[in-house]
């Protein structure tokens, strides 16, 4: 079996929409780790005002996911991080150090930066000035599902100049999230203007830790070393260190 390192997902119990309870975690672990996943990062969101998370809540419920599965004997290596909602509050948040990085790229610090769903929010540019200007280089997380990127996809193109990473959902580009989100992401990936693909699971009914059905569509269109690139090679060389 190819194996898989997922740098997006939802497994850390009770503190956002993915996980609801340790039970489902440790349902959603085994679920990945049969899939090939070997390594997860848990990226639960900060969102101020929906989801208060910092690193001193998000790793509370590492250390239990993590105990639990030592416990049973589920051999999904983790590590956590953070989806960032893109807002003025991501400032302090850094400032005071609560907000965990994904990992390193280029002497860089990584981050996961999640546009609204409906639009690109005016300063958007700023704010990522401000990033690179500190030493933080986002990953903008499942641009497919952006509503305006949909309208317009040559709206990424700034971002990917000033040095955005992009990940696409797994799901979006076997057409788990409609016909829009299937023919952006394919057009992301063929275009090799994204550097990642990770689940963003959040449960097992309609969105589980899967890469090995997204694998076997790379490896037909793409071919096997891109396909290993996207999914594993990628994704490592960002996070090893947390490992």
């Amino acid at each position: 079996m190819d194996t898989f390192v997922d740098i997006h997902s939802h497994l850390l119990p009770g503190i956002d929409d993915g996980a609801k309870n340790l039970g489902d975690a440790i349902e959603l672990a085994q679920y990945a780790v049969n899939s090939g996943i070997s390594h997860s990062v848990l990226t639960p969101h900060i969102h101020l005002g929906r989801y208060d998370n910092d690193h001193e809540t998000i790793h509370e419920a590492f250390i239990q996911l993590k105990n639990e599965l030592i416990k049973q004997k589920i051999p999904l290596k983790i590590a956590y991080a953070a989806e960032v909602h893109i807002s003025p509050d991501i400032m302090p948040l850094l400032k005071d150090n609560k907000i965990p990085f994904l990992g390193r790229y280029k002497d860089q610090n990584i981050m996961l930066l999640e546009f609204p769903h409906s639009h690109i929010i005016p300063g958007t540019d700023n704010l990522i000035r401000w990033l690179f200007k500190h030493n933080i280089r986002p990953i903008i997380v499942h641009p497919e599902r952006n509503k305006e990127l949909q309208a317009d996809i040559s709206k990424i193109k700034p971002f990917l100049k000033m040095g955005c990473l992009l990940q696409i959902t797994a799901g979006s580009l076997i057409g788990k999230f409609g016909p829009k989100c299937e023919q952006i992401s394919r057009f992301l990936i063929e275009n090799k203007y994204a550097y990642f693909v990770a689940t963003d699971a959040h449960n097992i009914k309609n969105r589980p830790p899967e890469l090995a059905d997204v694998n076997h569509y790379l490896v037909a269109t793409m071919g096997k070393e891109e396909a290993k690139k996207l999914l594993y090679f990628n994704p490592w060389n960002i996070v090893k260190h947390k490992f």
